[in-house]
Protein backbone atom coordinates (compact mmCIF):
# COMPACT_ATOMS: atom_id res chain seq x y z
CA UNK A 1 0.00 0.00 0.00
CA UNK A 2 1.70 3.42 -1.32
CA UNK A 3 1.56 5.92 1.29
CA UNK A 4 -0.88 8.03 -0.74
CA UNK A 5 -2.98 5.06 -0.78
CA UNK A 6 -2.74 4.59 3.36
CA UNK A 7 -3.87 8.08 3.66
CA UNK A 8 -6.78 7.64 1.97
CA UNK A 9 -7.36 4.15 4.15
CA UNK A 10 -7.14 6.46 7.69
CA UNK A 11 -9.23 8.82 6.26
CA UNK A 12 -11.68 6.49 5.33
CA UNK A 13 -11.40 4.67 9.26
CA UNK A 14 -12.03 8.15 10.55
CA UNK A 15 -15.10 8.79 8.58
CA UNK A 16 -16.75 5.39 9.23
CA UNK A 17 -16.39 6.03 12.93
CA UNK A 18 -18.12 9.36 12.91
CA UNK A 19 -20.85 8.07 10.57
CA UNK A 20 -22.59 6.76 13.44
CA UNK A 21 -22.97 10.77 14.55
CA UNK A 22 -25.09 11.41 11.52
CA UNK A 23 -24.49 12.95 8.20
CA UNK A 24 -24.66 15.99 9.60
CA UNK A 25 -22.21 15.77 12.08
CA UNK A 26 -19.91 13.15 10.27
CA UNK A 27 -17.93 15.08 8.25
CA UNK A 28 -17.02 17.92 10.58
CA UNK A 29 -15.78 15.01 12.85
CA UNK A 30 -13.74 13.87 10.59
CA UNK A 31 -12.11 17.57 9.83
CA UNK A 32 -11.65 18.39 13.90
CA UNK A 33 -9.86 15.11 13.72
CA UNK A 34 -7.35 15.47 10.76
CA UNK A 35 -6.47 18.65 12.03
CA UNK A 36 -6.12 17.74 15.56
CA UNK A 37 -4.14 14.25 14.85
CA UNK A 38 -2.63 14.58 11.42
CA UNK A 39 0.38 16.39 10.85
CA UNK A 40 0.48 19.02 8.32
CA UNK A 41 2.35 16.95 5.75
CA UNK A 42 -0.33 14.51 6.23
CA UNK A 43 -3.20 17.16 5.16
CA UNK A 44 -1.19 18.72 2.40
CA UNK A 45 -0.80 15.00 1.18
CA UNK A 46 -4.22 13.83 0.96
CA UNK A 47 -5.77 17.51 -0.13
CA UNK A 48 -2.98 17.47 -2.82
CA UNK A 49 -4.27 13.90 -3.70
CA UNK A 50 -7.74 15.23 -3.83
CA UNK A 51 -6.86 18.05 -6.01
CA UNK A 52 -4.69 15.89 -8.95
CA UNK A 53 -8.11 13.88 -9.15
CA UNK A 54 -6.42 10.93 -7.60
CA UNK A 55 -8.30 10.14 -4.27
CA UNK A 56 -10.78 8.17 -5.82
CA UNK A 57 -11.46 5.90 -2.82
CA UNK A 58 -12.36 8.76 -0.14
CA UNK A 59 -15.49 7.97 0.78
CA UNK A 60 -18.60 10.69 0.98
CA UNK A 61 -17.70 11.88 4.51
CA UNK A 62 -13.68 11.44 4.61
CA UNK A 63 -13.93 13.57 1.29
CA UNK A 64 -16.19 15.87 2.35
CA UNK A 65 -13.56 16.99 5.78
CA UNK A 66 -10.51 16.59 2.75
CA UNK A 67 -12.62 19.27 0.85
CA UNK A 68 -13.24 21.95 4.03
CA UNK A 69 -9.20 20.89 5.15
CA UNK A 70 -8.24 22.35 1.56
CA UNK A 71 -10.61 25.27 1.65
CA UNK A 72 -9.39 26.32 5.24
CA UNK A 73 -5.49 25.66 3.82
CA UNK A 74 -6.47 27.81 0.56
CA UNK A 75 -8.06 30.70 2.82
CA UNK A 76 -4.61 30.50 5.10
CA UNK A 77 -2.50 30.79 1.83
CA UNK A 78 -4.14 34.21 0.75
Amino acid sequence: MSHDDKLVYMANQIGKFFASQGADKAADGVATHLRKFWDPSMRRAIVAQLEAGQAEGLEPFARAAVVKIAGEMAAKAG
